[in-house]
């Protein structure tokens, strides 16, 4: 079943900047995807029109049934609660605790302190921090941090989680321990994981799908790929 439909996609910034041209795909649900593209390639574009941060010029970007393109600021809200999202920068309260951090996404929705916590403990389970639910972040690792992040992006059972460069910051070792846990969301919770990166050895090593976007537009799409860009076709020639 489809999950996200992108069709005839269109993002010119306001400075004349065209980000994303006709840009046409679906992803079904319970799918692990890899976006991969140079800096400035529109991939970041892609991702943030996904949860609606960014808004297209043209065309529809349809997440779970909702045509995010169109929807009015004042809804955009109803469609986030749908939707995770972890950061390169973790974005966690520093004065909060790790329990508070992630039950903080909960009380925003309005959630009874009552209905909150089984959540948030399911969530820190999954992450391997339930020990940890009273330290600070200052407290963490770079890693723990982030494992956090993820909580807080999945305590609300989310269909889909979009993952901005979160191994960015991260030691190669501690990015392997945040990719198990992202691979176990979506194996076992079947939750659809869509994630920007440009490290090349973890793309490499999991074989996942790998959407590729050049200059805005979808230069490749491959099942069980490897993090292999046009520009880096090009830069190889050159050495030849």
């Amino acid at each position: 079943m489809k999950l996200i439909k992108v069709e005839n996609c269109y993002k010119v910034y306001k400075n004349g900047t065209t980000a994303i041209a006709d840009l046409n795909l679906t992803i079904d649900k319970g799918e692990f995807i890899f976006v991969i593209g140079s800096t400035g390639s529109g991939k970041s574009t892609f991702i943030k029109m996904l949860y609606r941060e960014e808004k297209p010029t043209k065309g529809s970007v349809i997440v779970g049934g909702i045509n995010v393109a169109k929807l009015r600021n004042s809804k955009v809200y109803k469609v986030r609660r749908k939707i995770g999202v972890v950061f390169q920068d973790f974005k966690l309260l520093p004065k909060l605790t790790v329990y508070e951090n992630v039950a903080f996404a909960l009380e925003m929705i309005g959630m009874k302190s009552n209905e909150i916590k089984p959540l948030v403990i399911k969530a820190l389970e999954s992450v391997g921090l339930k020990e940890k639910l009273r330290n600070f972040p200052n407290q963490l690792s770079g890693g723990e941090q982030q494992r956090v992040a993820i909580a807080r992006a999945i305590v609300n059972e989310p269909k889909l989680l979009i993952c901005d460069e979160p191994t960015g910051n991260l030691d190669p070792d501690t990015s392997k321990e945040i990719m198990k846990i992202l691979e176990k969301i979506n194996i076992e919770l079947g939750t659809t994981i869509i994630m920007a990166t440009h490290d090349r050895e973890i793309v490499n090593r999991m074989k996942k799908r790998v959407i590729v976007i050049e200059n805005g537009i979808l230069a490749g799409d491959h099942m069980k790929g490897s993090y292999k860009t046009n520009e880096m076709d090009k830069n190889s020639k050159k050495k030849n």
